[in-house]
């Protein structure tokens, strides 16, 4: 695993950060030299990191400078646009107000002229209207006469006017009584129609009514029918539930085991307000360093084995091959074997 990183620091941080990463004089450094190696190299690429981001923060700030320095420039010309669009707003405002106010005195003018032309072909039907009633008066001056001889011989009216209105209120009367038949006989066979329909209506009703009924019987014995089978699904839940939550409250005390084994192992105390999802979390966070330790460890060790064996085999001198489980925990012995 650290052949792995050093090759991806050297690969991604060489060219970009301009850092020159030294090269591995000896394959056979103990690894405490080589973590020192590893962290001046680290303490290289930061000190070339915190340069590139503070070039890149000077660089930001005279952006922002120069974009403060044009949004005062566009404010600027905005406001110069507006009080011009203003100008030629109050021009054109003026010009359509004189255009508006000429406009206006030619239509009254006009209006005017109309008006006076209006009155005087009306006053010319006036007089010729008057003309009319005077030649129409005369001739029914022979009805005046009439009337008047009425009056000289009925004693019930005393004007021309009271035998007029009677005659008025007479056929008012007359045609009222003729309307009022026709209501009624219209009504009466709107009411006939009327019956009919909400007989015809209530029949259906009935109908409708007792076909209801025969479905609600039914389905009311559907669901007594099904009552019964729900009560005895719900027995089979209630069973089904207290055995999960005594599999569940297992399923915790195991968790809360291991999670305690892990922070005796590891020397740290324990939070009492974790839930059960955080103790789980932490076991597999524990569990997948611990297997990436595992798996380094066990790659150092066969290459160191290789090497010894190389050795062993120049040499022709036997060697004794250390086992990694006495590093690791006991509750984990068994899985390493395995």
């Amino acid at each position: 695993m650290s052949v792995s990183l050093e090759e991806y620091f050297r690969t991604t941080f060489e060219d970009k950060l301009l850092v020159k990463l030294p090269e591995r004089e000896d394959e056979h450094l103990t690894p405490a030299t080589r973590l020192l190696e590893k962290r001046r190299e680290m303490t290289e690429v930061e000190q070339a990191l915190n340069a590139q981001k503070e070039e890149f923060q000077m660089k930001m700030e005279s952006i922002q400078q120069r974009r403060e320095e044009l949004e005062r420039k566009e404010f600027t010309l905005k406001e110069s646009l507006l009080k011009f669009d203003k100008f030629l707003k109050d021009n054109d405002a003026k010009k359509n107000r004189a255009v508006k106010k000429a406009n206006t005195e030619r239509d009254s003018k006009l209006q005017r002229m109309r008006e006076i032309e209006a009155l005087s072909v009306e006053s010319k039907k006036l007089q010729s209207f008057l003309e009319h009633q005077k030649i129409k008066l005369t001739k029914h001056m022979v009805f005046q006469k009439y009337m008047d001889k009425v009056l000289e011989k009925a004693d019930e009216f005393s004007e021309n006017k009271d035998a007029i209105m009677r005659y008025d209120t007479l056929v008012t009367t007359h045609q009222h009584l003729l309307d009022r038949e026709t209501d009624n006989q219209d009504k009466l066979e709107r009411e006939k129609a009327n019956l009919m329909k909400f007989m015809e209506e209530k029949n259906n009703d009935i109908m409708n009514f007792n076909n209801q009924l025969a479905n609600l019987q039914m389905n009311l014995e559907q669901a007594q029918s099904s009552a019964v089978k729900w009560e005895s699904v719900w027995t089979h839940i209630k069973n089904t539930a207290a055995r999960q939550t005594l599999l569940l409250g297992r399923i915790k005390m195991a968790t809360h085991n291991l999670f305690m084994l892990i922070n005796k192992q590891m020397k740290t105390k324990a939070e009492p307000s974790e839930s059960t999802e955080q103790q789980l979390q932490k076991i597999q966070i524990y569990i997948k360093d611990l297997t990436e330790i595992i798996q380094e460890t066990a790659e150092r060790s066969r290459a160191e084995d290789e090497i010894i064996a190389n050795r062993s085999q120049h040499a022709n001198t036997p060697y004794k091959k250390v086992s990694i489980t006495k590093f690791l925990p006991p509750f984990l012995h068994r899985k390493t074997k395995q």
